[in-house]
């Protein structure tokens, strides 16, 4: 999920496919290291060692789930190195939020609504901001995409779609409470693509699908049932929650996506804002709802918490979650924004021959170049 997923759902872009899945894999392989060493500080400490197992390995993926989002909000428009420092402060900053979450407020997120998708999507979209380039308008052609980059895009979206049972499920207790998430996940993406389907339809022009929303807004109900993924959602509930998902999503890139680029100064390339921000407040909400409404008969007795009380401290960990994300974003925007760290320049934004030799590049400038000079009398 994490290399091939989101690395190719951001290859849309038609001349930018290199950057989106080559730093997307370099920033990837880095958190990865990162994190096993900051969660391994907060969570396997002893005696003067880090413990390292699968679930450790499973832990630093959901983190660098995290930058991945972050990086949808920057594509295009940051350097590798600005990548590398974002990953640095972004995994560390995911650590202190995940560690206040899960072991001081003890929430309960098992596919990380609120820790991942929250938290991630604010820190991007706070950091884009910060970025913000006015005259970006120049660059539109760049922006769009092309019939094969879409198509590259579907493979990750995919992806991500068949594996998204797995990754709410993978760090739940085994038995009942995983096949729980399993099957919660996979019934509330199901929903959400035909509510994303069904959106698109109707908001497009002669009814025509729009290939950016089934890419994008057909994933939102594996972010929204993260948190409650485990709990007794029910299968009737998960399917109400991935259908308003796809519903909200498609919406947001019809209507939100422009409002916020024109108003707020928010220019999210990848969309994340619909497809991770807005559904995993959702799916903090719902967590903090359905753990509120739990009875013993269902659940029995865990804990020395009400269903109430809990309910209060899930809403809570929205509240961490999003305050993290938007101080974290302003401060890492702010040390981005400094001037030597190579960030391209307006007309080089989403451009893949900044940074890498693209084959064909040299030849046709040549061709360009010979053509020129054959038009002026030059001999050759």
């Amino acid at each position: 999920m994490i290399f091939v997923g989101f690395g190719f759902l951001m290859t849309f872009l038609q001349r930018y496919g290199f950057g989106a899945v080559g730093f997307n894999f370099l920033l990837a392989a880095f958190g990865v290291q990162w994190a096993l060493l900051m969660q391994g500080w907060f969570h396997t400490f002893e005696h003067g060692k880090i413990l390292i197992g699968v679930e450790s390995l499973i832990g630093a993926d959901f983190c660098v789930g995290s930058v991945c989002i972050a990086f949808g909000a920057v594509l295009g428009k940051v350097s590798p190195v600005q990548l590398l420092i974002m990953t640095l402060f972004q995994v560390t900053l995911f650590s202190v939020n995940e560690y206040i979450l899960l072991d001081l407020l003890h929430v309960k997120d098992a596919g990380g609504s609120m820790t991942i998708h929250t938290f991630g999507a604010y820190f991007g979209l706070t950091v884009t901001t910060i970025l913000y380039r006015p005259n970006l308008e120049q660059t539109k052609d760049k922006q769009g995409s092309v019939y094969h980059s879409d198509l590259f895009s579907m493979i990750g979206t995919l992806f991500l779609w068949m594996y998204w049972p797995s990754f709410n499920s993978a760090i739940s207790n085994h038995g009942d409470a995983q096949h729980r998430a399993a099957i919660n996940t996979y019934c509330s993406l199901a929903a959400c693509v035909l509510t994303s389907v069904a959106a698109s339809s109707l908001l497009q022009k002669k009814g025509r699908l729009n290939m950016v929303h089934i890419q994008n807004a057909t994933l939102a109900g594996g972010v929204a049932v993260g948190t409650a993924a485990e709990m007794m959602l029910t299968a009737y509930g998960a399917l109400i929650v991935g259908s308003i998902c796809g519903l909200v999503s498609t919406v947001g890139f019809v209507y939100l996506t422009p409002f916020l680029e024109s108003k707020l100064h928010i220019q999210d390339t990848c969309g994340i804002h619909n497809l991770h921000a807005m559904p995993g407040l959702i799916g903090g909400i719902v967590g903090a709802v359905t753990a509120a409404a739990a009875t013993e008969g269902v659940y029995g007795k865990e804990g020395t918490r009400t269903p109430s009380v809990q309910g209060g401290f899930q809403a809570a960990g929205i509240a961490v979650s999003l305050g993290m994300g938007l101080a974290g974003g302003a401060l890492v925007g702010g040390i981005l924004k400094l001037p030597f760290f190579g960030d391209p320049t307006d007309e080089n934004c989403f451009e893949d021959n900044v940074y890498w030799e693209v084959p064909g590049d040299e030849e046709s400038s040549m061709y360009c170049m010979n053509d020129s000079n054959t038009k002026t009398g030059t001999d050759h």
